[in-house]
């Protein structure tokens, strides 16, 4: 599509013109809220998220206030307006109730519906949107329909909204595709890269012949290895913490690390709740950790030292049998965590883990210098594929960059 001539649009924020063919109108010149209060007895409760309106899913948290709901209508646009649910919205194929908090909007006339779930669902007129409301915190956030209501939205003919809708539809299938692609290759890269690390801490690098292992977990090791009980290799750290010792954190995601840097990496604050007489523990530099509590990926090495909650289990490396490199990516072998989450004593929030569930499970002693050899391999070959993960990342974020623009463009009239 292209328009030889537009016409500026001074009172709308979010797009300066439009076609001539098109007009700009006030939403209230487009939809009407719907505020009719239904019953989830008589209209199947819907749910309204980034997936737009689609059935509520019956292991849903379920409201005691099911007569008081909100209408929705097929065809209705629907938007979750708490800012903590950005861009949860859509155009309804159901008849359905949903939560008071969600507006609903009525269509005036015959429009294409897949054409505004394309317009009101963007990042541009989401922000616009969300800057016409109100609240005391961002989390808190909301914009209601008396403050949408004069958004300024451009309405094409109906003719032009079919065309736009055809445009996107296969533009947009063919971005998803593409970021699907990267994404299933990201995915087989680190299925690839767990491959490497469970196979070769568990059997070496050397082809030597295997033998049984003796134990319920690895049924087969190496003919020069042997499972020894793990206080032998590992012994507990009961320090208190220290005076000048540091805050630290750990996570799956991050490893240990200063609870400084991990706030300024997950962009939130992070307090330390201690109850009663929860004492902070010492770290020390080269300790494995564990987390006592929903325990999933394996021990964290941790590079530096300092103090943390004492819902973590220190461990020590006992020299001249550990070579640490070796264990850090041993305890990360799936078949060790589920040796080890075998152990646990299922909690309301997770596992339970102590030293005692890590003493119950048995290591390979392996010669200190075959354990160089295999740390020395695992590091090289999935090194490669920690550089190729983000590149594939990186052109994934580029389509959805391209993706947003191109529906911004397209659905304002600017392309």
């Amino acid at each position: 599509m292209r328009y030889e001539k537009y016409i500026s649009v001074p009172d709308a924020i979010w797009f300066d013109v439009v076609p001539d063919s098109w007009r700009a109108l006030k939403m209230r010149g487009v939809f009407s809220e719907r505020n009719t209060k239904v019953s989830d007895k008589d209209y199947p409760a819907l749910s309204v998220g980034k997936m737009g309106v689609v059935p509520q899913l019956d292991t849903a948290v379920k409201t005691d206030n099911g007569d008081n709901r909100k209408l929705i209508c097929k065809g209705d646009f629907a938007i979750n307006s708490r800012s903590d649910r950005k861009g949860s919205s859509g155009i309804s194929q159901y008849d359905g109730s949903a939560s008071l908090i969600i507006t609903v909007l009525k269509p005036h006339r015959s429009l294409n519906g897949r054409f505004y779930h394309y317009l009101l669902r963007g990042h541009y007129f989401a922000e616009e949107f969300y800057r016409n409301g109100h609240g005391l915190v961002s989390d808190l956030w909301t914009t209601k329909w008396d403050e949408m209501r004069n958004i300024y939205i451009p309405v094409p003919p109906r003719e032009e909204q079919d065309q736009i809708v055809r445009y996107l539809d296969w533009q947009v299938s063919k971005i998803n595709k593409l970021i699907h692609g990267y994404q299933r290759q990201i995915k087989l890269l680190e299925e690839r890269r767990q491959t490497i690390i469970d196979q070769t801490s568990l059997e070496g690098v050397d082809g030597v012949k295997l033998i049984d292992s003796g134990t319920h977990w690895v049924k087969q090791i190496p003919e020069n290895w042997k499972m020894v009980y793990s206080k032998k290799l590992f012994a507990e750290r009961k320090d208190k913490a220290f005076l000048n010792d540091e805050q630290l954190t750990a996570s799956q995601k991050h490893g240990v690390i200063s609870q400084k840097e991990f706030m300024e990496k997950v962009g939130r604050r992070v307090t330390v709740v201690t109850k009663g007489g929860d004492i902070l523990k010492h770290v020390g530099k080269g300790d494995f950790i564990i987390s006592m509590r929903s325990f999933q990926g394996g021990l964290e090495y941790s590079y530096v030292e300092g103090k943390i909650s004492s819902a973590y289990v220190m461990l020590i490396p006992r020299k001249g049998l550990v070579y640490d490199e070796y264990f850090k990516w041993f305890l990360k072998s799936t078949p060790y965590i589920k040796a080890l989450q075998g152990t646990a004593d299922l909690v309301r929030d997770g596992q339970a883990l102590r030293y005692a569930n890590f003493a119950k499970v048995p290591l390979p002693q392996v010669p200190i210098d075959e354990q160089k050899r295999i740390a020395d391999y695992i590091e090289q070959e999935t090194a490669k594929i920690d550089r190729a993960i983000p590149v594939l990342e990186k052109e994934i974020e580029l389509l959805k960059e391209y993706r947003t623009r191109l529906i911004s463009d397209v659905v304002t009239g600017q392309m």
